[in-house]
């Protein structure tokens, strides 16, 4: 499967962003889909995941309460509403798709490209 993530920008401190990732192919809805992210000189870290109905989620506790997923596997997209943006939230947004349910990133066969997230203070 090929991801195409989208929705990135610039956004003030307390903004709202929306993320997209969509998919190609007719297997979207088989893979658990998760967002990581990547901040400049750190670690690839865990956002966010999916599971493949939409009704199982986990958070990172640094954006519980404020991101939100949702997939469309009618439109093989996954999206990341993201309220209340921090400057700690700054990094390149990336998702992914696994065949199981998992936190790390070695657990995911595909990635998208990613997306650059700028929250200014």
């Amino acid at each position: 499967v090929q991801l195409q993530a989208s929705g990135g920008g610039l956004v003030q401190a307390g903004g709202s962003l929306r993320l997209s990732c969509a998919a190609s192919g007719r297997t979207f809805s088989r893979y658990v889909m998760g967002w990581f992210r990547q901040a400049p000189g750190k670690e690839r870290e865990f956002v966010v995941v999916i599971g493949r109905s939409g009704s199982s989620t986990t958070y990172a506790d640094s954006v519980k309460g404020r991101f939100t997923i949702s997939r469309d596997n009618a439109k093989n997209t996954v999206y990341l509403q993201m309220n209340d943006l921090k400057p700690e939230d700054t990094a390149v947004y990336y998702c992914a798709a696994a065949s199981r349910w998992g936190l790390g990133s070695d657990e995911y066969d595909y990635w998208g490209q990613g997306t650059q997230v700028t929250v200014s203070s």
